[in-house]
């Protein structure tokens, strides 16, 4: 635990250590927008570079406070706490990896984002793809809590269905991994875009029907017992 705690705590503050360094190497008009075109649409002071890292520590902060919230109501052992750094780490790590893009992207003061050697969607969404490979396989562990994990009114009827909705979650969750990596890797731009997030709200649908439907099970099950 200790060790993802350091883990956690340099992923938090080293965006803003790199953007502090590079800062005086930058120009000062960086691009500080870019349209669904992937053209650029605003330019802004090479200072708004310290945004996504101000970002990021507040994303920590907030993922901390989950963690320690998660832990305080969790009856016994640390399980849903080490769940929560875990998911923070992958998180602050594609935030990182967003910090050195846009480095990359200040830098060179790159217009078109079409012409830079990664497109900026198959950068964060095959990040996120892995992502979701790690949250999948972790996902079953979870104890039944009121913050993270597959919640709906339907999969916390009950310890049963909560380990079922976990369960059928990681799967689903590893799965959609899988096509966003692949989408990521076979598309760019608008349509890695709008691919990826079809791939998600297909999901979070699937998802949430399966919870109805096992908590409807249990229910029928519980009614023929009485």
């Amino acid at each position: 635990m200790k060790g993802k705690r350091i883990i956690f705590g340099i992923l938090m503050f080293l965006p803003l250590a790199v953007v502090l360094a590079a800062l005086p190497f930058l120009p000062d008009q960086i691009p500080a927008h870019y349209g669904f075109d992937n053209q650029v649409t605003r330019w802004g002071s090479k200072y708004e570079a310290l945004l996504l890292p101000i970002l990021t520590i507040v994303l920590g902060l907030f993922l901390l406070a989950m963690a320690r919230y998660a832990a305080k109501h969790e009856e016994s052992g640390k399980n849903n706490e080490n769940v929560c750094l875990i998911t923070g780490i992958v998180s602050l790590a594609l935030f990182n990896l967003m910090t050195a893009y846009f480095l990359y992207t200040d830098f060179y003061k790159v217009e078109n984002l079409s012409e830079a050697a990664f497109d900026v969607n198959q950068l964060i969404f095959g990040f996120f793809g892995l992502c979701m490979l790690i949250i999948g396989n972790v996902m079953p562990k979870l104890r039944m809590n009121s913050m993270i994990g597959l919640r709906t009114s339907w999969s916390m009827k009950n310890e049963q269905t909560w380990k079922k909705s976990q369960r059928f979650g990681g799967i689903s969750s590893i799965i959609s991994g899988i096509l966003m990596i692949l989408a990521s890797l076979m598309t760019r731009g608008l349509r890695c875009f709008m691919l990826c997030m079809g791939i998600l709200a297909i999901c979070l649908i699937v998802d949430v029907i399966y919870t109805r439907q096992i908590a409807k099970k249990y229910e029928k099950s519980g009614n023929q017992r009485i």
